[in-house]
C-alpha cells in the first residue's frame, strides 16, 4: 500500500497510551503528518486535504495480540495533534453509537445473513430503515418501539415510508 511507504515520515505526536481493562491490554500510537503531497497527487480531487492521521491500536487479550491501524484524512492542520485526536475520538464515538442503535433496535449482532452479499445488503436496508425511523418525529418513543409499531400498524408504517406527518 502506498501509504505504508510513507509511514516513516509520520511522526508520533503523543506518547503511547496504555489502557488496562480486566484481562485486556490496549496500546495506542497516534501519528499525524502534513507531508502529504504524494497523496494529493494520487487524489487531485482532494484539494482541501491537509493532513493524515494514523492510529495503531495493539490489543492483547488472553495471550493473543492483535494490531489494527486506522487512517484518517483531514482538512485540519496537522500541527494541532490534540485537536486531530479529539476529532478522531468523536468520529469513533459516533460510529460506536450508530452500532449500538443498530444492535439494540434491529438485533444486528444476531443477524445471520451470510450468503454472497446478503449481509452487506441487509446492513444497507437496516441503515435506510434507521434513517426513516429517525425522520418520523410525531411519535415520541425510541427507534426500537417505532420499528415494532410499524410492524403492527400499517398506517404508521406508511407514514414512515412516505415521510408524512
Amino acid at each position: 500500500m502506498l501509504l505504508r511507504r510513507h509511514l516513516p515520515s509520520i511522526a508520533i505526536t503523543s506518547p503511547a497510551l496504555n489502557v488496562v481493562k480486566s484481562a485486556t491490554q490496549r496500546l495506542k500510537h497516534w501519528a499525524n503528518s502534513s507531508d502529504i503531497d504524494w497523496l494529493k497527487k494520487a487524489h487531485p480531487k482532494w484539494e482541501k486535504l491537509t493532513s493524515i492521521v494514523a492510529v495503531t491500536a495493539k490489543r492483547e487479550c488472553k495471550g493473543k495480540v492483535t494490531e489494527e491501524t486506522r487512517y484518517f484524512i483531514s482538512s485540519l492542520d496537522a500541527t494541532d495533534p490534540k485537536r486531530l485526536g479529539q476529532i478522531v475520538r468523536a468520529h469513533w464515538g459516533i460510529e460506536n453509537n450508530l452500532h449500538w442503535v443498530l444492535d439494540y433496535a434491529f438485533d444486528e449482532d444476531k443477524q445471520r445473513a451470510r450468503i454472497g452479499n446478503s449481509d452487506a445488503n441487509m446492513a444497507i436496508v437496516r441503515h435506510i430503515a434507521l434513517n426513516l425511523l429517525k425522520a418520523e418525529k410525531t411519535s415520541k418513543v425510541g427507534i426500537k418501539t417505532k420499528r415494532l409499531k410499524a410492524g403492527w400498524n400499517e398506517t404508521y408504517l406508511l407514514k414512515i415510508l412516505l415521510g408524512t406527518s
